[in-house]
């Protein structure tokens, strides 16, 4: 028979949720004929509470997911930092014996986090209060991430890039070649990257008396019109882009505004696209290294789930504590005058 975890019961939830326990054994089931609307409340309660369903035997198969925008449709594979982690990350996988299933970006904390048969999760880019973490955590599945947790719990494990580190190294550099006046290129998302990234860049300007200057990045905006204002004002001689279509979105704004690079405007952009490298002019990029970082996370998990175990493939035995991957700055023309 199988043991009933703790923490609440389905009462507890009904009661919580002001609905049946019919309704709830439904909503957490995925069964009946329930409203999309109630079947979701129900789940986030549930998972607000600490639920989780009982552990699955082991299946020798690893989850990844990555739950920066957990519940919106979008395709993250198509960006170059998640499609090469994604296949480093099976080919580690394979190495130690283990399959990877990939989950889509729009389940949010939907029914599959709730019955999910996996061994451990690599979680990249978890948001502040991320319903799949919640889920996740109920269930007591062992999980690495990919940037550190919003919310860390001690014998949490992550690997990451020194954004503090190589923020000031992009900053140095650009104004070692003459920028004065640096724009960051982001505040889109609100998982670790994004906020270590901003207090970093934050706190160079305060140290040199500059005024801080923050262009928020929108994925929609292939002409680059987020920077139409800071351009037609002369406000910024040089961008920190930190995401992967924002390098191509400022080059497009500077071309409207009659803005050469690098002579006007100097650019970097945070990316793993090859594609930069053959732009005119080839665009200076930050790579943070995705392949040995989702090493270090497979890694990380297998000895988490098999602690006794030696290490596959002469990889590096996986340590209990945050593994930091140097990023590193690929200087190319449109950063230097």
């Amino acid at each position: 028979m199988a043991r009933v975890p703790p923490g609440p019961t389905l009462a507890d939830i009904a009661r919580a949720a002001e609905v049946s326990t019919a309704t709830v054994s439904h909503a957490l089931n995925g069964t009946g004929r329930l409203g999309e609307s109630t079947r979701r409340r129900v789940r986030e309660v549930a998972t607000g509470l600490g639920y989780g369903a009982p552990r699955a035997p082991r299946t020798r198969t690893l989850g990844l997911a990555v739950t920066t925008f957990a519940g919106a449709a979008w395709n993250f594979v198509a960006v170059a930092y998640f499609a090469r982690w994604l296949t480093a990350a099976t080919s580690a996988a394979h190495a130690h014996g283990y399959a990877l299933t990939t989950l889509p970006a729009d389940r949010g904390a939907g029914t599959p986090w709730h019955h999910l048969a996996v061994d451990g999760m690599l979680l990249l880019d978890s948001p502040c209060d991320d319903p799949v973490l919640r889920a996740l955590r109920a269930r007591g599945i062992p999980l690495v991430f990919d940037g550190r947790p919003a919310d860390p719990r001690p014998g949490d494990v992550w690997v990451d890039n020194d954004h503090a580190a190589t923020t000031r190294e992009v900053l140095d550099h650009l104004a070692a070649s003459g920028a004065g006046r640096i724009a960051l290129h982001g505040g889109f998302g609100d998982e670790h990257y994004t906020r270590a990234v901003t207090e970093a860049y934050e706190r160079w300007c305060a140290r040199r008396g500059r005024p801080p200057l923050l262009i928020r990045f929108d994925p929609h905006d292939g002409p680059g019109h987020a920077f139409d204002r800071a351009f037609a004002e002369g406000a910024a001689d040089a961008v920190y882009s930190l995401y992967d279509p924002g390098g191509r979105q400022v080059l497009a704004a500077a071309a409207r505004h009659g803005l050469a690079v690098p002579a006007d405007l100097l650019l970097v952009c945070a990316s793993e696209d090859p594609a930069y490298a053959h732009a005119r002019p080839p665009v200076t990029t930050v790579t943070l290294h995705p392949e040995a970082l989702a090493g270090a996370a497979v890694s990380a998990l297998v000895a988490l789930l098999e602690p006794a175990a030696p290490v596959r493939s002469g990889g590096p035995s996986a340590p209990a504590a945050p593994v930091t991957v140097p990023a590193a700055l690929l200087q190319r023309i449109s950063s230097v005058r």
